[in-house]
């Protein structure tokens, strides 16, 4: 959790965590423009376990490599009307989760949605930011770099020749 009166910088982009739904490592972008924080999912299931509200989502976490599916399971807070930035207007889901950047944990509503053409699969909005948080918009990142990489034992060999 950031800390009172502790100032916590951030770059425009930062490597991020979710570790309460099995995503150790997103690469995403600070957006002080945007509102709501929003997560790249796909085959969005809504879902009762006889106690709470979930949704099941499938999120692909490496642009450039959408072979590497992680099944994720979260809370389902709300549905609401998203506008993006190019004026269109979508009903999400919202899950609450934890959001890790550095070794900085807190909780965090994130919306649902197809992101498949963005460069980052996840784009953190001002409602996820706490106070003493700071953008520095000339700077990629401040925060520890993580890595694709611990998604590799996911990724399937291609089928012999034989």
């Amino acid at each position: 959790m950031v800390s009172e009166g502790q100032t916590f910088i951030v770059g425009y982009e930062e490597w991020v965590g979710l570790p309460l739904i099995g995503l150790p490592s997103l690469k995403a972008k600070v957006d002080t423009g945007a509102r709501t924080s929003a997560l790249h999912a796909r085959m969005i299931e809504p879902f009762d376990d006889g106690e709470r509200r979930l949704v099941r989502f499938l999120v692909q976490p490496v642009p450039r490599r959408p072979q590497i599916e992680i099944v994720c399971v979260a809370p389902l807070i709300d549905r609401r009307r998203v506008t993006s930035s190019n004026g269109e207007a979508e009903l999400r889901y919202v899950i609450g989760t934890e959001l890790e950047i550095g070794d900085q944990r807190w909780p965090i509503e994130i919306t649902l949605t197809n992101r498949a053409s963005m460069s980052y699969r996840m784009l953190i909005g001002r409602q996820a930011f706490r106070p003493g948080m700071l953008v520095d918009p000339a700077a990629s990142r401040h925060q520890a770099r993580r890595s694709h990489k611990v998604y590799r034992t996911l990724i399937k060999p291609a089928a012999s020749a034989g």
